[in-house]
């Protein structure tokens, strides 16, 4: 080599400084440009958490938005394949993997074309009104906002039904059976004033800051807007579904009659339950759980002093006047009570509780006899507004006292709220692992709280303790009626009498649970894989560490990592077992 080019070398290296690869900070700045594109590309989903730069928006559900999101993706799973998950700290590398499988789950969903199914009986755009009782409305601006969303819902409307008549066109529609509920949610929102219309609702009852100029020219703009735009989007809406979508849906039921119908439902069973369970593994799985929980139930039947069969003991506990409240503020107000008595209980089971409290409402009225028994809305984000367990009172003489306690386990605390409200308080979490939602930890999360009602001391009679068990047999049903029904060509009354056979649920409950799985093909089959997994996973450090175990630190790593697959829930724990339970999370 030349002399002079060698000092030149030499120098250079010593004047300049040496490019580092800065893999974490490389996978952080992916994380917050991702966090800020989801909000701007979801400005429902990030107003409901508190962030308000997008209140005015509804999104964008076009076909070429949808095709570009997916490009996108595409590139965001590139530009992480170039980050060196090696050189990661153990916290980063699970980030990433959980990032990556995120990502990878959305392509594979698109590819099977569920966003061509974007509404069923339970919700969709018909409902979408409810967006505003989560929101915060306390300046000029918060209304101007909502207003202008009204404006623009009528494109939004014009693009739901554009995804609509797509799936047309492919053959992914829904079922017939629960599509004949929608005109009635559709007529609910065609009420002639527009301050009868429930997207006015936010303007009933403004602000006291609100001053009078300002209150007369919102809500005649909010009226102007709804008889402008909302009201002929859904005259629109109406037509298009009554003429056009409703008689190409499906005569029968089953994922299993779409186009590659077998394997769309694999990947939903997947998807859903976070593992590789085939439809046949879970099926048999279900099969088994029933047969056990129903030697369960028959040992509660006897401690109830009931001399019947356990199918008489069934009709006794559907038709028993004690079971039931008289009318619906009754009710609500026993599921108030009910989540008061466990609150102070929880220290006996957990050392770290969330901060943001929780609110106990009825379902809305328009949805009521559409959907479940409960169901809880996570708090927002930025604290403004609390979690909330929404208890369904329509006809209270069809919801039992026995099942409160298991259910209030299951949609407050120990379950949602707190596993939720606690990831969200996480702050060393990337903000997308603070609002993850894996069903099958989720809900698997909230089916193993409601076994913990035993261990706080809440099921003090057999009738409460038979609600706890009656609800475990619900999750374990619907992992034989789900897989019976999209993978074994089991009919609709199938579904229900198998149901009705093995679970005292009212009629009423067991026929919206049969139409919402049919209409969610895979998702009812998180909760009880889910929780499966979590139980397996205390026995492991039960018997790992003997006396040494403290179901306080367990519950800790469960749930101080957020949602997650049930695979690295699984890898999670085992490497926390590794410290001895020496209180060292990973």
């Amino acid at each position: 080599m030349n002399p002079r080019l060698s000092i030149l070398l030499l120098i250079c290296a010593l004047l300049c400084p040496l490019a580092v690869a800065d893999d974490a900070g490389d996978l952080k700045a992916l994380f917050d440009a991702e966090w800020e594109h989801t909000m701007e590309t979801s400005p429902t989903w990030a107003s409901e958490l508190g962030d308000r730069r997008w209140n005015d928006r509804w999104p964008d559900v076009s076909l070429a938005a949808l095709e570009r999101e997916n490009a996108h993706q595409q590139q965001v799973l590139t530009q992480l394949a170039a980050i060196r998950r090696e050189a990661l700290s153990p916290a980063d590398r699970l980030n990433y993997d959980m990032f990556r499988v995120q990502y990878e789950t959305e392509l594979e969903s698109y590819h099977f074309g569920r966003q061509y199914i974007p509404l069923d009986q339970r919700g969709g755009i018909q409902t979408a009104d409810e967006l505003g009782d989560a929101l915060r409305f306390e300046t000029v601006k918060d209304y101007e906002d909502w207003i202008a969303r009204l404006r623009g819902f009528g494109v939004y409307m014009d693009q739901t039904i554009a995804l609509m008549r797509e799936g047309m066109r492919r053959g992914l529609v829904q079922p017939k059976v629960t599509m004949q509920r929608l005109p009635g949610q559709i007529d609910k929102q065609l009420v002639p004033a527009p301050e009868q219309n429930p997207f006015f609702k936010p303007l009933e009852h403004m602000a006291a800051s609100i001053g009078d100029e300002d209150r007369a020219r919102l809500t005649a703009s909010a009226k102007e807007a709804i008889t402008g735009s909302v009201r002929p989007a859904f005259v629109r809406f109406q037509r298009f579904f009554l003429v056009e979508y409703f008689p190409a849906c499906l005569d029968g039921i089953g994922a299993w009659r779409w186009p590659d119908g077998e394997a769309t439902y694999s990947f939903l069973a997947r998807m859903f339950t976070t593992t590789t369970l085939t439809p046949k593994e879970i099926h048999e799985i279900g099969l088994r759980e029933v047969v056990r929980i129903r030697g369960e139930m028959e040992k509660v039947k006897v401690q109830a002093g009931f001399a019947g069969t356990l199918p008489e003991f069934f009709e006794f506990l559907r038709h028993d006047p004690r079971f039931y409240c008289a009318n619906e503020q009754q009710l609500l107000s026993e599921y108030r009570a009910t989540a008061k008595r466990i609150d102070p209980t929880l220290v006996k089971l957990f050392r770290t509780l969330p901060r943001i409290p929780y609110g106990v409402e009825p379902v809305p009225a328009r949805t009521a006899p559409d959907t479940s028994a409960a169901y809880y809305r996570p708090l927002a984000a930025d604290g403004s507004r609390a979690g909330t367990f929404f208890v369904n009172t329509y006809q209270p003489g069809t919801r039992p006292r026995w099942e409160m306690m298991t259910l209030t386990l299951h949609e407050s605390v120990p379950g949602h709220h707190l596993q939720i409200a606690l990831a969200q308080e996480q702050g060393a979490l990337p903000r997308f692992r603070q609002h993850a939602h894996y069903t099958a930890y989720i809900e698997g999360w909230g089916l193993y709280a409601e076994s913990l009602g035993e261990e706080l001391g809440l099921y003090d009679d057999p009738y409460s303790k038979f609600g706890e068990l009656t609800f475990e047999m619900w999750r374990a049903v619907r992992l034989v009626v789900d897989t019976g029904m999209h993978a074994f060509h089991w009919d609709r009354d199938r579904a229900i009498a198998y149901f009705r056979e093995n679970a005292p649920r009212s009629e009423l409950d067991i026929v919206n649970e049969v139409d919402r799985y049919i209409s969610w093909p895979g998702q009812a089959l998180a909760y009880k894989i889910g929780q499966l997994k979590i139980k397996e996973l205390r026995a492991r450090a039960q018997q790992q560490l003997g006396a040494g175990f403290d179901v306080k630190e367990f519950h800790d790593v469960v749930l101080s990592g957020g949602s997650m697959p049930l695979s690295l829930l699984e890898q999670r724990v085992d490497e926390w077992l590794k410290t001895a339970g020496g209180g060292k999370h990973p």
